[in-house]
């Protein structure tokens, strides 16, 4: 696994192994109040320290939850206090920063935010890579978020267009209000993306296009299908 991450102040994880190695020792707490995209916190993680990571955007917080999951697997025990936990707080973020309502968002699925600049992301607001066959080829899926009250078939549209512009094998919608008919409509007109790889486990009698879209909604945060 790669050690860069998609932020601007990472500093190497060898370079805070050794300040926390000199400076603390075994099950002493380290507080890192900027923490970032958490390499102290990694750091003290992987030298059997505690720890507590402060930051105020849920860019980091994302970033922290992928890195610490990647590098420590699920079952690393922590509590993230701040982030929305009901559908009320996930719309009072929604309506004070749309950013980090997306960036949030994202976090969710396990999505890295495709631009940090504000503004900047050119119809993607955050990317998924994978592979479903031996031929070495790097896949994306592409996200779209959209955190206020006036979601449209134009939405899916553009993330249909994004997807033909970025030759994406799957595009993936979320948002805080319901998908109207039409949306749905226009998702499932545009196809379903097909893994051989991915069906071959399918139990007797299951359906395979259940394997092969991208879909689904919690909490009414839904994301529909659309793909080649």
């Amino acid at each position: 696994m790669t050690e860069k991450m998609p932020y601007p102040t990472q500093k190497p994880l060898a370079l805070l192994e050794r300040i926390i190695n000199a400076s603390s020792n075994p099950g002493d707490v380290v507080l890192d109040p900027f923490c970032g995209c958490g390499t102290a916190i990694a750091a003290a993680q992987k030298l059997g320290r505690q720890w507590i990571g402060i930051d105020i955007t849920h860019l980091a917080i994302g970033l922290i939850k992928l890195r610490m999951e990647d590098a420590f697997g699920d079952s690393l025990q922590y509590e993230v206090i701040g982030e929305p936990t009901t559908v009320d707080d996930a719309r009072t973020l929604a309506e004070q920063d749309k950013y980090q309502f997306q960036w949030w968002a994202l976090g969710l699925v396990g999505a890295r935010p495709a631009d940090q600049k504000k503004g900047a992301d050119h119809g993607i607001d955050g990317r998924l890579y994978f592979h479903d066959d031996n031929s070495g080829k790097t896949k994306q899926v592409i996200l779209s978020v959209k955190g206020g009250q006036h979601v449209n078939v134009s939405h899916i549209r553009d993330l249909i267009g994004v997807l033909e512009r970025e030759k994406a094998e799957i595009g993936v919608y979320l948002s805080l209000e319901e998908a109207s008919k039409p949306m749905r409509a226009e998702a499932a007109q545009a196809g379903f993306y097909h893994s051989e790889t991915w069906n071959r486990d399918l139990p007797p009698g299951a359906n395979p296009d259940h394997r092969r879209t991208v879909g689904w909604k919690t909490n009414r945060h839904a994301a529909y299908p659309a793909g080649k």
